[in-house]
Order: C-alpha cells, then structure tokens, then sequence
C-alpha cells in the first residue's frame, strides 16, 4: 500500500465525500480505525462511516470478516518487516529488529494484533517474513530440524505474545510506549500457604511485559547460537 493511497483513504470518508473504495482504501481505513484509542476490534459498519460507504460494498472486495482480518493482520506483518534495517550477516539483530517491530506494530493497531492468536493470514507478507526469519536463521548456522524448530520458537513468542500484550494495553487504554507490568492486580496471598509467592510478590509485580518479550526473545536467539556452534 502506497503512502498516496493511505493519505487519499484519510482524507475521504467522514466530513469529505466517498471514498474509492477498493482493497488498498478499505485496509488503510482499517488501519486508521484500530490505531484509535480504546477501539478494540475494526468493524464494517465503522469501516463503512469512515469511508462514507455502505459497508455492505466493502464484502465486494472481501468475502468476510476474517478475511477482510487477514488483510490487516498481513499488512501490519509488512510494517514491520520494512522497519528491518541490520545487516543480513547480522542475524540476531535482524531477528531482534523484527521481534520489536512486531510487538510495536501490534501495540499501536492493538484491535488488529490481538487477531494473530486466532488468524493465520496466507498473504504475501506472511510469506515474506517466514523466508526472512529462516534465512537469518540459516545464517546463524542451522539446518534441518534446528533451523524449523527455532523459526517456530521465534514466530510463535512473537506472535503470540505481543498479540497479549497488545490486547493488554488495549483494554487498559495504555499507549503502545507506556509501561505495562506483566501482574496488575495485588499478590494478596497467606504466607504460611504460599510462601515463595509472599516472598517474592514485589518482585513479581515489578516485572514488565516488554522485558518479558525482550527475555523471550534473547533466549531463543541464545539457543540459535549455541545450536549453530555444534
């Protein structure tokens, strides 16, 4: 999608006339819509007021809902391929990249991040970011079961955690920056019942999702290496 098209979708629709509607326009207005705070989920009559269309029109250019889901899922999968900047001999920092790209992406569309613990998209950026992580993989040395075992290891953390975590913040009302603690509510526990929990409860509670992803991530890339050296 071209910066023309996007600028052209958020200038039509409310207040300034119908849209062109085609698939570009509608997944730019999608975008638009899940980057509003406190919007949990894109719906088609919202994707319709903002593009001045009936919404209705927008199942012309997608079968479905899910479909219409896997479009914007792909397209924030693409954001945050294009934000990878390392080298390719730099495999962990290309992987690193891409990891915090995705949780950033997710956190700022959070209503359309939360969609890859259910969605797997099929589309061409999907696609494009498999081949990237198994390459930089690749170069890290593995092969065979390693190298497609550590590329699922790698998808599936990012995946899955930053769609909780950008669900997480959705819900809360938190910018896609902010801090966000990985416990929210008190550790209120009987000592003599739970020990440890009592004991290490601040602990605990000081932990932030973010360092947990980064954690995540690290260790993989720690056993891509170690794996690599054999």
């Amino acid at each position: 999608m071209t910066t023309a098209t996007r600028s052209t979708a958020g200038r039509a629709g409310r207040g300034g006339g119908k849209a062109r509607l085609d698939r570009d326009a509608i997944v730019a207005a999608g975008l638009k819509l899940a980057a509003q705070p406190g919007v949990g989920s894109v719906s088609v009559r919202d994707l319709g007021a903002e593009l001045g269309a009936d919404p209705t029109a927008i199942y012309r250019h997608f079968r479905g809902k899910d479909e219409l889901m896997r479009s914007l899922l792909d397209e924030l999968i693409g954001m945050s391929l294009q934000r990878v900047d390392a080298e390719p001999d730099d495999w962990r920092g290309r992987l690193t990249q891409v990891a915090v790209s995705t949780l950033e992406m997710f956190a700022t569309y959070p209503a359309i991040g939360v969609e890859a613990t259910v969605l797997t998209t099929g589309g061409p950026h999907e696609l494009d970011v498999i081949e990237f992580m198994l390459d930089a993989f690749s170069r890290a040395g593995l092969e065979g079961e390693d190298l497609v075992s550590h590329y699922a290891l790698m998808a599936s953390h990012t995946l899955s955690s930053a769609a909780g975590i950008a669900r997480s913040r959705s819900e809360r009302g938190t910018g896609p920056s902010a801090p966000s603690p990985w416990i929210e509510s008190p550790l209120l526990v009987d000592p003599a019942r739970h020990p440890l929990i009592a004991s290490l409860g601040p602990r605990l509670r000081a932990l932030d999702d973010r360092e947990l992803f980064m954690l995540g991530v690290e260790s993989v890339l720690d056993s891509a290496e170690r794996a690599g050296a054999r």
